[in-house]
């Protein structure tokens, strides 16, 4: 049975003095009957319609309130007109009015308005429309009822869109589309490396692979089939983000064979989305190609000749001597021949390593690089590079940047020209070649005139413009990453600034703003000045970097009775089978509901679909694959398993699925035990090896390998929130900023511990703005600087001094206060991907006034939050505390995801998305039930007295030793776990 948070809260079944007067002159089954009626209304919206989906601690809880024994609600018939009076007096008690079918119409306009546009499967349609009904004081109709309507207008949103498209839609682009479904093709699914075989529609829907010159042709091909179709803004116009997604993802997932049974509003529809959708993919991984090969030739460049140099560098020791030797011999003998005279002193080949080490030591290190990087580019890479840039179209919303893209127009117009020189007012110069390499790309012609090499140009052009790209000042026309950085704001800003500062809870007044920052500021200078000459862990030194001294905080005291408690739980429930834990989590929550088909209707059993789903999370997320899976099942086949997970499994839906395990476990928790709900949240990333032939993976010297990293934001009694895919190059405080805002989980985080990598002076702007607080672990505290608020704080904080460096430049804050709070409105409502809004904010564009007014609060807050670190020891133990946790969590993905020695072993990004979060879940399956175990070993006095201080704060639910998830796996569903009897 599964149970929501608000019938684990007694306090709201409590009858209220007013509502004790309905009860009197009823029979003990009436009173307690319409006791629990009216308390079921209030708590949940609408009536009880079966008497064993409610929780017996509920009804034990309302008969001791009316006097009766609660037996006696087994003879009360929610169906009986005794319950039908008894709900017409409630309703006359709450105000509230039956709802008739002009509100249920009512009800379907709203759900089309309001809901579907942000929410086009309805996932959460049924508790909207309880709210809806609730606000209008009317009387939901009865589940079944309310269902149906529901569908109906999703079904209705979803006929009208299609049409809509369709209409829209050119002969010429429908012809395109029934010739690109003229092939045949595999229900299989499609690998990059096996494109040779496949129609064109298939090959459309696979992953590029590696950044390469083969696969950047590919994808210009590939890109060039769905231009050809001749698909136009217009046509989507109107429709959701979210819908061409859905049907993107079902059109993704179906056959041409499929494709084609559609009726033409359906059929072409779809192929429109998937192509609109997937013209951007392919935009955005032509882009990441080209940066990838353009920063290829630099670092290949500069490989190759350190490798020559260190060939040919041998050190010459003694140098002082040999140079006697050879002096005392030549001034002896003046006249004589070397070989007679120098050698038999210094030999020959002494001398040549001397020759050959300042030979070394003289090169031009950028001119060799350069001439490396022109030769590899004009025989290798020149040839492709110009290709992309053809198909890809640059465009900047900055003049300063104007240079590049004129760089690129003469690029084009020449690039079939055989000239090797450009003229100097032919070409823009500045912001387009550094002026460390002007002397190499600018040389003098023999009349004594300037002249511009072509080849070295071009490679400098190429070089600014992956620059300017990664900082978004350049973006490309039909990309989604890439795309005009305007498009990640919010395009009403200006007509509802009001409603967003009011969502964001800062004030309008950018000198009220400033003023609050500097009064908080200032009190914790104040706070850690006046508290550093008793402070026995903290000291500042007057030379040196490393300024300040930070002494470890002493060690903890070992815990007594944890080693026990767990013994004790491992002799309960020893051995028990992780998909046995994850089956029981489901009986109990029912997260496979989330998991719904891509398809227009669903054919499966529900019970044969609940088991076949539990076989593929659990194949995916220990990563031992769907075919060791299906060979361990007597009534399952691999084939079944793959169509479920092509149908079925996406990473919105697992998305769902934890969150309702999550929002689960923090409903199950007892207070007594773990404390109140928590608001704070540790986020850290682990490197997963991944296959190489993608996007994704990168190999990264941090880690010794290559890879993907996974970040997880888990709360302080070990449950993870939110969990995301990236690369090892890319922010974490980008990942960071995304799991706050984004995890779908009933936690409101207010606190949230990072490691170094996890904070920026950007990172501290934006999370004051946004209302948490980021609290990191500092690797190199010892070189960290204190802001100051005015200038004459170096006299009135004379015990910071060693550390205070500048004044904030306040007037640029209050300058810049609008486009800050327009950029924090953007990563509040989620217009743009936070990594691609954060992007823009970096030291490779330091002239960017937001970034420079940023920057300037982030040194405030930095500040603000140094002072805090540093005063109080107990801060810092509840960060490192915090992050301990987390590291905790990481060690206990090697012991489930030991499939592939823990390597993700596909190529296919979706498929290493869909592999983490199968994990993610898995995980909170695990969490979710030790839960119930140890809260139902300390439920006992004589372990509850056992437990000391140090055994509370080291309780944690995140164990394994008692669970088995390796062997023959065997799914029954009629089997549960000893704590569910």
């Amino acid at each position: 049975m599964t149970h929501t948070s608000n019938e684990l809260n007694d306090e709201l079944w409590l009858l209220q003095s007013d509502e004790m007067l309905l009860l009197p002159g009823r029979i003990d089954t009436g009173r307690l009957g319409f006791a629990l009626q009216l308390k079921f209304r209030q708590v949940n919206g609408r009536y009880p319609e079966r008497q064993d989906k409610i929780a017996p601690h509920i009804v034990e809880t309302l008969a001791q309130q009316v006097g009766v024994d609660a037996t006696t609600l087994s003879t009360y018939d929610l169906d009986s007109r005794q319950s039908q009076r008894h709900r017409q007096i409630i309703r006359r008690f709450l105000g509230y009015q039956l709802s008739t079918g002009p509100d249920l119409a009512r009800l379907r306009e709203w759900l089309a308005s309001d809901v579907l546009p942000f929410d086009s499967q309805a996932r959460h349609g049924h508790e909207l429309a309880l709210e809806w009904f609730e606000a209008q004081r009317l009387e939901p109709p009865a589940l079944g009822e309310l269902d149906r309507a529901i569908r109906s207008t999703v079904h209705r949103f979803e006929r009208h869109l299609l049409e809509a498209i369709h209409l829209r839609l050119s002969v010429t682009s429908k012809t395109a589309i029934d010739r690109l479904l003229a092939g045949a093709e595999s229900d299989g699914e499609v690998d990059s490396g096996s494109a040779a075989s496949t129609s064109a529609f298939t090959q459309l829907k696979a992953d590029l692979g590696r950044a390469s010159r083969d696969n950047l042709l590919l994808g210009i091909e590939r890109r060039q089939i769905i231009e050809a179709i001749g698909l136009v803004s217009d046509v989507f116009k109107g429709v959701p983000a979210k819908f061409i997604d859905q049907f993107r993802q079902r059109s993704a997932t179906e056959s041409i064979r499929e494709l084609r049974r559609h009726p033409a509003p359906i059929r072409y529809s779809m192929v429109a989305m998937l192509c609109w959708r997937r013209r951007q993919q392919l935009t955005d991984a032509l882009v990441d190609m080209l940066l990838q090969l353009i920063h290829n030739i630099g670092t290949r460049a500069e490989k190759r000749i350190d490798k020559k140099q260190f060939a040919a560098f041998k050190k010459v020791r003694g140098k002082a001597r040999l140079l006697y030797k050879v002096a005392e011999a030549t001034v002896d003998q003046p006249e004589g021949v070397v070989k007679d005279v120098v050698y038999p002193v210094v030999s020959q080949k002494t001398l040549k390593e001397l020759v050959a080490e300042f030979g070394a030591l003289s090169t031009d290190f950028e001119r060799e690089v350069q001439e490396t990087m022109r030769s590899s580019y004009s025989h290798s890479y020149r040839s492709v590079l110009m290709l992309a840039l053809d198909a890809l179209a640059f465009r900047s919303n900055n003049t300063m940047h104007r240079p590049v893209i004129d760089a690129l127009v003469v690029l084009q117009a020449n690039r079939d020209s055989k000239k090797q020189y450009y003229e100097v007012d032919e070409v823009p110069i500045d912001g387009v070649v550094p002026k460390k390499w002007r002397h190499i790309v600018i040389d003098t012609a023999k009349d004594g005139s300037e002249r511009v090499n072509r080849i070295d140009y071009e490679v400098c052009v190429l070089r600014a413009l992956r620059k300017r790209v990664r900082i978004k000042e350049i973006w490309i026309d039909g990309a989604d990453r890439y795309r005009d950085p305007e498009q990640d704001l919010p395009a009403d800003f200006a007509e509802k600034r009001d409603t967003y500062y009011d969502m964001l809870n800062v004030p309008k007044d950018p000198q009220v703003f400033v003023e609050q920052v500097q009064a908080t500021m200032r009190q914790w200078l104040k706070t850690f000045n006046d508290g550093l000459p008793n402070n026995l862990l903290v000291k500042l030194r007057t030379q040196g970097k490393n300024t300040i001294h930070l002494s470890p905080t002493p060690k903890q005291t070992e815990p007594p009775n944890t080693a026990s408690l767990k013994r004790e739980i491992g002799r309960r429930w020893s051995d028990v089978e992780l998909i046995d834990i994850v089956k029981e989590v489901d009986l109990r929550l029912n997260f496979t509901s989330a998991f719904r088909t891509a398809a227009s209707r669903e054919a499966l059993d529900q019970s044969v679909l609940q088991r076949r789903l539990l076989l593929c999370l659990f194949g995916m997320g220990t990563n031992v694959g769907l075919k060791r899976i299906a060979s361990q099942q007597p009534s399952v086949t691999v084939d079944e398993l793959r169509y479920v997970k092509r149908r079925y499994v996406n990473k919105e839906a697992l998305r769902a699925a934890v969150a309702e395990v999550v929002n689960g476990t923090f409903a199950i928790r007892q207070t007594a035990i773990w404390g109140e709900a928590t608001t704070s949240c540790a986020s850290d990333s682990k490197q997963f090896g991944a296959y190489d032939q993608n996007l994704m993976t990168e190999w990264h010297a941090r880690y010794g390998g290559r890879g993907i990293m996974i970040y997880w934001h888990v709360d302080k009694n070990s449950t993870c929130v939110y969990s995301q895919i990236k690369r090892c190059s890319s922010s974490e405080v980008a990942a960071m900023m995304e799991g706050v805002l984004r995890h779908c989980t009933d936690m409101e985080i207010t606190q949230q511990y990072v490691d170094t990598h996890g904070q920026s002076e950007v990172a501290f702007a934006f999370s004051y703005i946004l209302g948490f607080d980021l609290l990191p672990r500092f690797k190199a505290i010892a070189r960290q600087k204190l802001a100051m608020v005015d200038a004459d704080d170096v006299m009135e904080y004379a015990n910071l001094e060693p550390i205070l460096t500048r004044v904030i430049k306040w007037e640029l804050i209050a300058q810049q206060y609008d486009e800050i709070i327009k950029y924090a409105t953007a990563l509040r409502l989620g217009t743009g991907d936070a990594e691609a809004i954060l992007r823009r904010f970096t030291r490779a564009d330091p002239a960017h006034p937001t970034y420079q007014a940023i920057a300037e609060l982030g040194k405030a807050i930095k500040t603000i939050f140094l002072c805090r670190y540093l005063h109080e020891d107990a801060l810092r133990r509840e960060i490192h505390e915090g992050l301990n946790v987390v590291e905790n969590w990481n060690s206990a993905n090697n012991f489930i995801f030991y499939g592939e020695r823990g390597e993700i072993a596909t190529n296919r990004v979706e498929d290493q998305e869909l592999a983490m979060l199968s994990l993610h879940l898995l995980q909170a399956c695990l969490v979710y039930v030790n839960t119930l175990f140890i809260q139902d070993v300390l439920a006992e006095p004589v372990w509850r007295e056992r437990m000391t201080v140090d055994d509370w704060r080291a309780l944690s639910p995140l164990i394994y030793h008692h669970v088995n998830p390796y062997g023959r796996i065997e799914l029954d569903m009629a089997r549960r776990l000893l704590l569910a009897a």
